[in-house]
């Protein structure tokens, strides 16, 4: 994110630390010492997500994302979005100029995903195959329009939309795998999912596991890089202890990933 948006969200969760959650941010260093850990891990193309709090955020935040997918090779061009009139223009423009992600969060943005401020937005994503990350989970906070039956408003309308349900809907984990079933192109991120600190709070449900076995093509590696209270590689470690065999394994965090983002590696 830029700087000045990253440190409003550090300012957040130094707030929720001291309402008693240790949120200790593991990467809270300076870009260039965030992207150095990200290519010591081994992590070989990543897709910075932005999202605005309030209108007139998202276009600069789009060009923004332009210009950091330029200077930085392994990062795909993304864009967001925001319920305000001229979303649907500048959207286009993004995926004009090679945006192949999008992220909408629900919850920080604090809008209907199924505006008609939107219906434009949704349906130009929805024709261009471009996968929007949607934080629409009632977690860890619920917001006013959070929720995953709100947002399957939106996938009614546009049912092939590739939709990626970021941390898995937590906390309802089931009902985001219901939505995987119902609609060909959703999937759900592992972002938080199953690792110690979330299973404290929200742990997985009795066969979660088990059930995400035969939609291995449909769940995505998601970290939530830098802001996270443990290093990077316990995200692996707790996808790894799922007992899923080798080929769904590598979809998980490899292949699922490479296509989504329309990379050749």
């Amino acid at each position: 994110m830029p700087q000045n948006v990253l440190d409003k969200v550090w300012a957040y969760f130094d707030r929720v630390r001291e309402s008693g959650v240790d949120w200790f941010i593991q990467y809270r260093t300076d870009e260039n010492a965030r992207l150095t850990a990200l290519r010591e891990l081994g992590v070989v193309a990543f897709a910075p997500l932005v999202y605005p709090h309030r209108p007139g955020m998202a276009e600069w935040l789009n060009e923004w994302a332009a210009d950091f997918a330029v200077r930085v090779p392994e990062a795909v061009p993304t864009g967001t979005f925001y319920a305000e009139p001229g979303a649907e223009a500048y959207v286009r423009k993004a995926l004009e100029t090679g945006a192949r992600c999008f992220k909408s969060h629900v919850q920080v943005g604090g809008y209907d995903p199924r505006d008609e401020l939107l219906d434009g937005v949704w349906g130009q994503l929805a024709e261009a195959g471009v996968p929007v990350v949607v934080h629409c989970g009632d977690g860890p906070i619920p917001g006013e329009f959070t929720g995953l039956g709100v947002f399957e408003g939106v996938l009614r309308r546009h049912p092939a939309m590739t939709a990626v349900i970021a941390h898995a809907g937590m906390p309802d984990y089931s009902g985001a795998l219901d939505l995987v079933e119902r609609y060909r192109n959703v999937h759900v991120d592992t972002t938080m999912v199953g690792v110690a600190f979330t299973e404290r709070m929200v742990p997985l449900p009795v066969g979660w596991t088990s059930r995400i076995a035969g939609l291995a093509d449909r769940v995505v590696l998601g970290s939530d890089f830098p802001n996270i209270p443990y290093p990077y590689e316990v995200q692996l470690d707790a996808i790894r202890s799922w007992g899923l065999d080798a080929a769904a394994e590598q979809a998980v965090l490899h292949d699922n990933g490479v296509r989504l983002l329309q990379l050749s590696r």
